[in-house]
């Protein structure tokens, strides 16, 4: 079904077996996951690392299934080498810049504590809410009224405080795993090289050309990563970072058509 190229192949069984070992070894395995730069578990090899790492089969699945689906094709229009360093690049950088949303993430959510700290009020928690946790409102509305109603209540003010901080220390501890940058930068090239070519999806009930595919991909991607909706752990802006990421190396690399094709 797959005509895989020596390339394509190697990052297979290197994204296979490095997922074998975390179902063995998943504490010790958890450091080549890419965590925010401010964590205590962050190294630099993880911008790296992270990405021969996945969170689960099904994730594992599709990255592997679009790399065996779109890669050969590119291997053999830039061979092995140019390909790898492709996909290392776009995976990188996805990484970098993911890194860089994060931290600017994580910056606001512990500046909105300091003012919920310096003035507890429920107005300020519904700030924090809205602005961090966007989808749990409702959630939090009880709480919220409750402290509208009683604002003086040091107990209700200290417990809110500690479920603020407790969500910023998990946001601050949780990795980011996964080959979809590298992959998303694979996606842009060949939608870049072969735009009108057709591909039968399965959540598509027609063809549609690359270019029109890749395109609405992107757009989707940028709507889910603005607009997240609770128990959305996909990191939507990593995504847009390897299109990104490959959209400049491809720029780059254009100037020079002998080297390009």
């Amino acid at each position: 079904m797959f005509n895989l190229t020596p390339t394509v192949r190697i990052l297979l069984f290197i994204n296979l077996g490095v997922y074998l070992l975390q179902t063995q070894l998943p504490h010790q395995m958890n450091m080549l996951a890419l965590y925010p730069i401010t964590s205590q578990y962050f190294q630099p090899w993880q911008f790296v690392t992270y990405m021969f790492m996945h969170g689960s089969i099904m994730h594992l699945l599709s990255n592997m299934f679009g790399l065996v689906s779109f890669g050969p094709l590119l291997e053999q229009r830039w061979g092995g080498n140019r390909f790898l360093t492709f996909w290392m690049i776009c995976g990188i950088g996805a990484g970098i810049l993911y890194s860089g949303v994060r931290y600017y993430e994580l910056d606001k959510m512990q500046h909105d504590i300091e003012v919920f700290k310096q003035n507890p009020t429920d107005v300020n928690l519904l700030d924090f809410v809205e602005t961090n946790m966007p989808g749990y409102e409702a959630s939090y509305q009880p709480i919220v009224r409750q402290l509208h109603a009683t604002p003086d209540d040091q107990s209700l003010v200290q417990g809110v405080l500690t479920s603020l901080e407790s969500t910023y220390m998990r946001s601050l501890n949780s990795p980011m795993v996964g080959a979809s940058g590298a992959l998303f930068g694979l996606l842009f090239a060949f939608a870049f090289l072969f735009p009108n070519t057709e591909l039968m999806l399965l959540f598509f009930p027609f063809p549609i050309k690359a270019k029109y595919f890749v395109g609405l991909y992107a757009l989707y991607e940028l709507y889910a990563g603005i607009h997240r909706v609770p128990g959305d752990n996909v990191a939507h802006f990593a995504h847009l970072g390897g299109l990104l990421i490959g959209f400049i190396v491809l720029k780059f690399w254009e100037r020079s058509r002998t080297r390009f094709y």
